[in-house]
């Protein structure tokens, strides 16, 4: 639990991570953190059930709203804090290290702090990830390394200028976006450890980046618009 008045909140996003989402917050919970909020977005497994156990509340959205909606959702149903940290599910004990984060964002020294990963294996061939640098930095001039990195701490002032949320897995590169033209501070750092389950290149591997990259053009495309 956090001391003083200032309130810290995690969002975790899940469907489907019965197996990752109890390890996940376990860690966040060591963190010095006040709750602990998974999003079950219409899991079909144990997700909610594990959660639960492991000390988190849970909001179950029914269907399928996609991440971004998923935590626009949640955002709506929940008291306001003054730091958010989002993380992803599948992060497992490595969640710990995203204390990195909120000291970041704590001491003042940024508004949005995006986690780096270091270097793994099991990843695609980078085409996605390459097409949201690209778009940040030809709409906001902002050069990010990690663009799809979903573990982000953020203040509520930060939070505020960028919502709502863009829809699905265009949530990250629209945010990035929407933060450095509203005049907020925007860092990557580093946080040694830090895991996830890559998609791979399998079939699966590459459908679930073909969506995702549909849903970052959207985002994207929507903010070159409000250019003109």
């Amino acid at each position: 639990m956090t001391d003083g008045a200032m309130r810290f909140v995690a969002l975790v996003p899940a469907r489907d991570e019965e197996t990752t989402v109890r390890n996940t917050i376990e860690a966040l919970l060591r963190l010095p953190i006040d709750e602990v909020v998974v999003v079950d977005d219409g899991s079909s497994d144990a997700t909610t059930s594990e959660a639960l156990a492991a000390g988190a509340t849970v909001l179950r959205i029914p269907g399928h709203a996609g991440k971004g909606g998923a935590i626009e959702g949640a955002l709506l149903r929940l008291p306001p804090a003054d730091v958010w940290l989002f993380a992803d599910a599948d992060l497992g004990t490595s969640a710990a290290g995203l204390d990195t984060l909120l000291d970041v964002v704590v001491s003042g020294r940024a508004d949005l702090a995006i986690a780096l990963f270091p270097r793994q294996d099991g990843a695609g061939l980078g085409t996605v990830k390459r097409s949201s640098a690209g778009a940040i930095r030809l709409l906001s001039g902002f050069h990010a390394d990690e663009p799809l990195s979903g573990q982000r701490a953020i203040t509520a002032a930060c939070l505020d200028a960028v919502r709502p949320l863009a829809q699905g897995f265009g949530m990250e590169t629209a945010m990035t976006i929407d933060a450095v033209r509203a005049g907020f501070r925007v860092v990557e750092v580093p946080v040694p450890g830090l895991t996830h389950r890559a998609t791979g290149r399998s079939f699966s591997g590459f459908v679930h980046r073909g969506r995702q990259g549909v849903q970052i053009a959207r985002a994207a495309s929507a903010r070159a618009v409000r250019l003109r």
